[in-house]
């Protein structure tokens, strides 16, 4: 019996983690070939910054308030709705986007589509990954990202130079009618319990609100380190070729340690949340040593960003889904919702710092985000502990004993 569910496991974590990485490549795609686009488009570095923040804001607001509403949906329809939506905005984007506007608005369109894909994913792991084994599920979806960011830049030399850029977000579409047909396959969904909404009623807000700005502080910081780290690179004497060696080995150390940090999430068994919190302070302190110009330091410190002061948000989501277990659509919303928004927010905080103050500066501003994520990461984890206090343990059902060890 526990062999017969292993395909179905593996096959629930693979769907997970390709629909996430569907769901983030576009702006990537969009990033790496900036240079055709704007050209193509004819708008300038400025509009170009503001349509990316366009698809993170689309995607933090579908987040936050759309958790709840593929909890009601169910696993069936929200895929079949994220898939639609990706399909829309991929196809708007390759081939009807002959302006800035219309990029904007299908940019706003593939952002909606993001979000509608991580929190489906989310829900899904947590409904359908046995408990033992989603730490080490959650690690392999959140491995996706940095994934997105290497297949946008290996988009560029494959497809975009050889047939246009346009062709790269046709790809995506067509990918986005796999996950519809994928989701026609999935068994038909249930109708959430009325215990189950009661139990999302008396959900930890005030905890989850902490840790969703813990998310969006932590997210502004490292995603400020990931755009800019090549150009602080180039500036103190490494080559174009050196830093993207840099950001290529950086991103691949960032998959294989999210998938271990599930891994010994699921060993270890709960204090989940020190545990993110001790990993934002490894980033504090390699975003504090990257301030110094040295190229030496700059490759020590990155290696030990990617590796561990970047690999908690695969385990932060695993320990809040548990809190809403019952609704984990909802809870991961909140979740991805300040992940979304530090994206949106950080990059363009750090280069206005790096304009007025210059990079060493604006790396110790970000060191001191990832410190205050930690510690709001920390002060949730008792707001967590006396809600479960205050809870009937019958709300909570086995999460009491977890996260009175989380």
């Amino acid at each position: 019996m526990r062999g017969t569910r292993i395909p179905g496991i593996v096959l629930t974590m693979s769907a997970a983690s390709a629909m996430t990485t569907l769901g983030a490549v576009p702006v990537f795609l969009l990033s790496s070939q900036s240079v055709f686009i704007r050209h193509d488009l004819d708008f300038d570095e400025s509009r170009f910054g503001l349509a990316v923040s366009c698809f993170f804001a689309a995607a933090a607001t579908t987040a936050l308030l759309g958790g709840g509403l593929v909890d009601r949906l169910g696993r069936r329809r929200s895929t079949l709705l994220a898939g639609t939506i990706a399909v829309l905005g991929g196809t708007g984007l390759a081939w009807g986007a002959h302006s800035y506007a219309v990029l904007v608005v299908a940019l706003i369109v593939l952002g909606v589509a993001n979000a509608a894909m991580q929190v489906t994913s989310n829900a899904s792991l947590a409904r359908s990954i046995p408990r033992r084994r989603q730490g080490l599920a959650f690690g392999i979806k959140q491995s996706a990202i940095p994934f997105a960011i290497v297949l946008g830049g290996l988009a560029v030399p494959s497809v975009g130079v050889v047939v246009g850029w346009r062709w790269t977000f046709g790809i995506t579409a067509m990918l986005a009618i796999l996950v519809i047909v994928g989701g026609l396959f999935l068994p038909p969904d249930t109708v959430i319990r009325a215990a189950a909404r009661g139990a999302l009623e008396k959900a930890p807000t005030p905890a989850l609100a902490l840790t969703a700005a813990a998310m969006a502080m932590g997210s502004a910081a490292v995603n400020s380190f990931a755009a800019f780290l090549a150009s602080w690179g180039f500036q103190i004497g490494m080559t174009p070729s050196q830093t993207g060696f840099l950001m290529a080995a950086g991103s691949g150390l960032s998959i294989g340690t999210r998938i271990l940090t599930g891994h010994r999430a699921d060993r270890r068994g709960g204090r989940h949340l020190p545990v993110v919190a001790m990993q934002m302070v490894v980033g504090a302190v390699c975003l504090a040593l990257i301030s110094i110009p040295s190229i030496p330091v700059l490759w020590g410190s990155t290696v030990l960003a990617f590796a561990i002061g970047w690999a908690w948000p695969g385990l932060m989501l695993f320990a809040v889904v548990r809190v809403g277990r019952e609704a984990p659509g909802a809870a991961s919303g909140a979740i991805q919702a300040g992940a979304f928004i530090g994206g949106a927010s950080g990059p363009v905080l750090f280069g206005l710092l790096v304009s007025h103050s210059g990079y060493p500066f604006a790396w110790r501003v970000a060191s001191a985000f990832l410190l205050i994520a930690a510690g709001m990461v920390f002060l949730a984890r008792r707001m967590f502990q006396r809600d479960l206090e205050a809870r009937p343990l019958a709300a909570v059902d086995m999460l009491s004993t977890t996260w009175r060890n989380s």
